[in-house]
């Protein structure tokens, strides 16, 4: 069992956790490589203390406060549907071994392997700082996508609710927002969303990357249920919220043979819209994700490799706009057309929704200074 203790800089989550040498139990990466900005190196040797009957130490997921000066987030990359997002958080508890975002972590100069699902930063001033920038006088209404980098719902937020804090502020300024997610604690703000759904304020798409419990298990290993996040999918669109289903990542010769099934599944359960991405191994992530396969599909590692370089032109990766979440090449042109069929026999949505912007007032600043008045 889990379990939290609050201090004043940190709330840590003790878990058994097994050798280094093998899969931890609900952890994505048994490794911890350094982040590509340390000025050393450290490589794991026997030094022949460590036995096999040896109880493991525990594995412990901290929680340290980020203290950030604005919550609001711009880019102007062209293969994304947004130009702005919001993150509550840093690093994921989802533990899942493929997440593109691992290698922020060397930014804190942390390991994007078990550092990035065990060492955590929440922005507690999030709904404040929110509050403070929808209200600025040079602020333009767009909508905001959250959670795009970690899970906005990921398992802490049921401890700090901060998440539901930035819903909150979101809907009393009838702000749109954008969600992508792959956990069933969406569902604690069914009343939000429903509510910011009557504005044509929001829409939420649910990660959804295998039907196989057994390859989800090891590949998300804190994350939802295959079955538990379609059962997301019906209940927000029994509650008249937009939602469609994301096959993402895409990973070749692992879980590509199940495109149409989750696409089915999921519209079965109500989703309108669908998507997929290709996986993407930037920078530090290709050895993470190299290790699991060893680690997990060893016999499979090598040809995932080969077939993820088929492409990539010969590369683990190209972060060029255009390819990166798509990849080139014979065989991604027959994932694009078989996500286009799958469009064209269920009436499926292709894109976003245009979501509502003329309804945004800006927020009313909360504090002490309002007393005043």
């Amino acid at each position: 069992m889990t379990v939290y203790k609050t201090s004043s800089s940190a709330i840590s989550l003790a878990t058994p956790a097994a050798a280094s040498e093998s899969p931890l139990r609900g952890r994505g990466s048994a490794i911890r490589p350094d982040g590509r900005f340390l000025v050393h190196r450290r490589d794991a040797f026997d030094d022949g203390w460590q036995h096999e009957d040896d109880a493991p130490a525990p594995l412990r997921t901290e929680l340290f406060v980020d203290n950030a000066r604005r919550v609001i987030n711009y880019n102007s990359s062209p293969d994304i549907p947004f130009d702005r997002s919001i993150n509550p958080y840093r690093g994921c508890e989802h533990g899942c071994v493929y997440c593109f975002a691992r290698p922020s972590h060397a930014y804190l100069d942390l390991s994007p392997g078990l550092d990035f699902e065990t060492k955590l930063f929440w922005k507690p001033d999030a709904p404040s700082l929110l509050r403070k920038e929808l209200a600025a006088p040079g602020y333009r209404c767009a909508p905001i996508a959250l959670g795009m980098n970690t899970d906005a719902w990921q398992p802490v937020e049921r401890h700090t609710g901060l998440t539901r804090q930035l819903l909150e502020v979101l809907l009393e300024a009838r702000h749109p927002v954008s969600l992508i997610t792959k956990s069933a604690l969406i569902e604690r703000d069914l009343d939000l969303l429903a509510e910011l759904a009557r504005h044509d304020l929001v829409e939420v798409m649910i990660s959804v990357t295998t039907l196989d419990d057994g390859l989800a298990r090891r590949l998300e290993p804190r994350a939802a249920r295959p079955a538990r996040r379609l059962e997301t999918i019906r209940r927000l669109h029994q509650a008249g919220i937009p939602v469609g289903a994301l096959f993402a990542p895409l990973i070749p010769a692992l879980n590509d043979h199940e495109m149409e099934a989750v696409v089915e599944a999921a519209h079965a359960v109500g989703a309108r819209t669908a998507g997929y991405v290709v996986l993407r191994l930037p920078l530090e992530l290709k050895d993470v994700f190299e290790d699991w396969l060893h680690t997990h599909v060893p016999d499979r590692a090598r040809h995932v490799m080969s077939r993820i370089a088929d492409l990539r032109g010969g590369r683990a990766n190209d972060p060029r706009f255009g390819s990166r979440m798509r990849g080139e090449g014979v065989v991604a042109e027959l994932y694009r057309q078989r996500m286009n069929r799958l469009h064209a026999r269920l009436g499926l949505g292709r894109s976003r929704r245009k979501l509502n912007t003329t309804a945004f007032t800006p927020p009313q600043q909360k504090g002490p200074q309002l007393a005043l008045f």
